[in-house]
This record gives structure tokens, C-alpha cells and sequence, in this order.
């Protein structure tokens, strides 16, 4: 453990080491909120991808989910038809950190993806529970991207859960917020052999084969 502390956790490595999730990830937490305020274009998967590559993140983990509420706020901001404030993608990302924690799937049955989704529209509609539609609006999306990313396991891959959930993102953000974003996903997985489960190759929308 790097900070030192002691915690229970649940996914450590064979040989013993542990790393809680406040210093797991801190780094790239770091890149991906600045990625995200500087981002450019309307297509959040085209954004997601950058990101993947420029911070160079591991095969699987949370800061896949850090990346979808960064990507697609930022391809909503740049689209300019909603106003989206720096601060809004701060407040989503930080919302996403408190939820997407490592082995969060395994633990609660939720992808942290479908969080980080849940995560921006609640920002953008200022989603609360005395509430009532803009909480409604914020669950159904929800809903739908854990159906869609529930299709996509076996075993899980952060990588095409985050396609498939912006990709997704993109008709949910026309159909509650007005927002015709660049839905085009043209992608051929170059990380399939980094799996470290097994990639389940053509089973996989993005394998290249």
C-alpha cells in the first residue's frame, strides 16, 4: 500500500501487495479530468479512445469509467446546443470516483461505465431526489447502458464497455437532452491481446479479425 494506511479490501495481488483506490489511479485521474476539459469534437467515443491512448491506462479498471463521463461531457460541450461548464465535468468525474471503485462490477453487480454515464446526466439535468423527472430521465439511462454493456460481457472488457456505452450514449443524449451528437464508431481493437481473462475475439463488435 503506498499512503501507508490499513483498510479491508477485497482484490489484492497474489503475492500480497494492495493499493487502496485512493492512490490507485490517482495520476491518471488527474490526466483524464485535464483531458476532458480540453477536449474538442462531438463524438465521444472518438474522444474516449484518445484518452485510452494518451494516459495510457491498463487493460481493465476504473478509470474507464472516469473516461466515459469525461468523454461525453466534453463532446456535449463541444457541441454547444446544452451549455456544459468546466465545472460540470469536474462534479461528474468526482461523482463517477466516489462510485467506480476498483472491482466495483464484481462487488455490486454494476459497471462503473453505467455510473459515469448515470453521472453526466445527472449534472446536466440536475438530477436530486426531491425530483422527479430529471431522476426518472437519469435511472432509464442508466438502465439502458448497463442492459447494453450487460450483452457485451464474457468475460468483461472496460474497453468495449466504454464503446458500447457512449456509443449508446450518444441516441440517449438526442432522445432526453436534444443533443445530436456524432454517433459514427469505427473501431478495430488493437488491446485484445492484452486481456488479462482472455479476449473473447470475434465475439466482440470492436475485434479486428
Amino acid at each position: 500500500m503506498r499512503c501507508g494506511q490499513k483498510e479491508s479490501g477485497y482484490v489484492y495481488c497474489p503475492n500480497g501487495h494492495y493499493i487502496c483506490d485512493k492512490c490507485h489511479g490517482k495520476s491518471a485521474f488527474d490526466a483524464i479530468r485535464a483531458l476532458a476539459i480540453s477536449a474538442k469534437g462531438t463524438n465521444p467515443v472518438t474522444i474516449a479512445e484518445e484518452m485510452i491512448k494518451s494516459t495510457g491506462v491498463s487493460m481493465l479498471g476504473c478509470e474507464h469509467a472516469w473516461i466515459a463521463a469525461g468523454a461525453l461531457l466534453a463532446s456535449i460541450k463541444t457541441h454547444g446546443s446544452i451549455k456544459v461548464t468546466d465545472d460540470q465535468i469536474i462534479e461528474a468525474l468526482d461523482r463517477t470516483q466516489k462510485q467506480a471503485v476498483g472491482a466495483y462490477c464484481g462487488l455490486t453487480g454494476v459497471c462503473g461505465v453505467a455510473v459515469a454515464v448515470g453521472a453526466a446526466f445527472s449534472v446536466i439535468l440536475g438530477a436530486a431526489c426531491p425530483k422527479d423527472k430529471e431522476t426518472a430521465v437519469t435511472m432509464h439511462v442508466v438502465a439502458r447502458v448497463v442492459e447494453a454493456i450487460a450483452s457485451e460481457t464474457g468475460p468483461c472488457c472496460c474497453k468495449n464497455f466504454v464503446r458500447t456505452a457512449l456509443a449508446l450514449s450518444c441516441e440517449l443524449a438526442k432522445e432526453y437532452l436534444g443533443t445530436d451528437l456524432d454517433c459514427t464508431v469505427r473501431i478495430m481493437c488493437a488491446d485484445s491481446r492484452r486481456h488479462p481473462h482472455g479476449c473473447r475475439e470475434t465475439g466482440c463488435s470492436y475485434f479486428p479479425g
